[in-house]
């Protein structure tokens, strides 16, 4: 069996042809064999009366809305559409997937740069002139200017709190009993595998299991590679991230704490108290059980054993 997924959705197209997003309301995972991937517009008589409504042209935006079914045959090969990139990134929000679990290289390379407002996608280059049309229907409030949206407008996983809808992208995964408080920010293909408290940043690439507290202004980042994508970062259970701290390029155990204002990397030197010497970060690759924080008489930060 191989594992692959398909959905119906709506989506965004400008006038010149860019897919400017795709809403999957129901996505759902299929044994992909003997199947093709790719999009296909739906007629009429394929949609529910409810789907069919959406289809329409906004004159003002100059938007045509469209009913589309896209085919994952293989979610190990990496996406080959906008639209294919979108069905990818609702899999993880709607939890059918983990992140690290499918291939999203080069996800963003699919992507339009979108200015995302309330009255729904636009174009970036054209926008001044869409901005006058819609001021007929009311305010105009731009969330931001990316190739990626708010998650929440697309997808609400169930038992999670977010603070600031702004700070979620579209394809993160939020396990139950999960808080992204309003400085806390998690981007696609990451998140939470447990229940967590998040309250600093977590790039594209990192998971953290549960019982993990990422305190204010902390930062877990996944490096790029050679190819500019993220190389995973894994975060075990029970792990806390003090206020401004971080952790880069380097996965770790479960039980681990990094005092606050220590931001660890490859080649960042620490005083290992055990073996009374200096160590790398690196050195902590895995390694379960363990706190780094200031001491008073040591230059470098101290890792002890818990």
């Amino acid at each position: 069996m191989t594992k692959g997924a398909q959905a119906i959705g709506i989506a965004n197209i400008s006038i010149d042809g860019t897919v400017l997003d795709t809403w999957f309301p129901a996505p759902e995972l299929i044994d992909g064999t003997g199947l093709r991937s790719g999009t296909v517009r739906l007629g009429a008589q394929e949609l529910s009366k409810q789907m069919l409504s959406l289809v329409t042209l906004d004159e003002d935006r100059m938007v045509e809305q469209v009913a589309v079914r896209t085919t994952i045959a293989d979610l190990s090969a990496g996406p080959v559409s906008a639209h294919d990139v979108y069905l990818r990134l609702h899999l993880l929000s709607h939890r059918l997937v983990t992140p690290l679990s499918i291939n999203m290289d080069p996800a963003a390379r699919h992507l339009a740069n979108v200015v995302w407002t309330n009255k729904g996608p636009s174009t970036s280059d054209n926008f001044e002139f869409v901005r006058t049309s819609l001021r007929s229907r009311g305010l105009i409030h731009v969330y931001g200017i990316d190739h990626l949206p708010r998650m929440v407008d697309y997808a609400l996983p169930d038992g999670v709190r977010i603070a600031e809808a702004e700070r979620v992208r579209l394809g993160a995964y939020l396990a139950p009993g999960t808080t992204v408080l309003r400085e806390g920010f998690v981007s696609y293909n990451a998140g939470s595998l447990g229940p967590s408290r998040i309250e600093g940043r977590l790039s594209s690439g990192v998971t953290i299991g549960a019982g993990c507290n990422v305190g204010l202004s902390a930062t877990l980042m996944a490096e790029r590679g050679a190819d500019g994508t993220r190389i995973p970062l894994t975060i075990g259970e029970n792990c806390d991230f003090g206020v401004s701290s971080g952790l880069i390029g380097i996965s770790i155990g479960d039980n681990c704490r990094i005092g606050a204002n220590i931001i660890i990397e490859r080649d960042s030197p620490i005083h290992d108290a055990d073996r009374g010497q200096v160590i790398t970060g690196a050195e902590l690759e895995g390694r379960s059980n363990w706190s780094v924080r200031t001491e008073a008489g040591h230059a470098e930060p101290v890792l002890r054993c818990r």
